[in-house]
């Protein structure tokens, strides 16, 4: 299976969360072949930003944001350019206000064919009534 792999959903890798165990294991079935991952090319700079946000608010010691971000990076989501998708990802965020990158991985998803996985329920909540694509990973398998 191909799967565009939103920030959300790989930040459960590396920080304990509810979705964390179903995260783990699309993590290892990739890692076996199972599945591929892909992203727009923003990801590394995107999972970067949210570690140290997670630092600032004290949820990981200080200094740990980059320990987290070579892990994360161990399993990379193969990077597509993100503006090829940029026009596309502006109407989706006008259009239902959804914010723009989360609109990059929704547009990424729809030029490919294949299911946004996020943990982001805010995403899911604002972007899902429009697009079936959109894959909850507390309810993959």
């Amino acid at each position: 299976m191909r799967y565009v792999l939103d920030i959300s959903a790989a930040l459960c890798w590396v920080l304990p969360r509810p979705a964390s165990p179903r995260a783990l294991r699309l993590r290892d079935e990739c890692r076996r072949g199972l599945h591929a991952l892909i992203a727009p090319s923003i990801f590394p700079a995107e999972a970067a930003s949210a570690l140290t946000k997670a630092e600032r608010q004290k949820l990981i010691p200080v200094g740990q944001a980059g320990i987290l971000l070579a892990d994360l990076l161990t399993t990379p989501p193969d990077a597509h350019p993100y503006e090829p998708l940029l026009a596309r990802a502006v109407e989706i965020s006008s259009q239902t206000r959804g914010g723009l990158y989360d609109c990059l991985y929704v547009a990424l998803a729809e030029r490919e064919g294949c299911a946004l996985v996020t943990d982001d329920q805010k995403l899911i909540a604002n972007l899902k009534p429009s697009c079936a694509f959109i894959v909850p990973l507390l309810s993959l398998p």
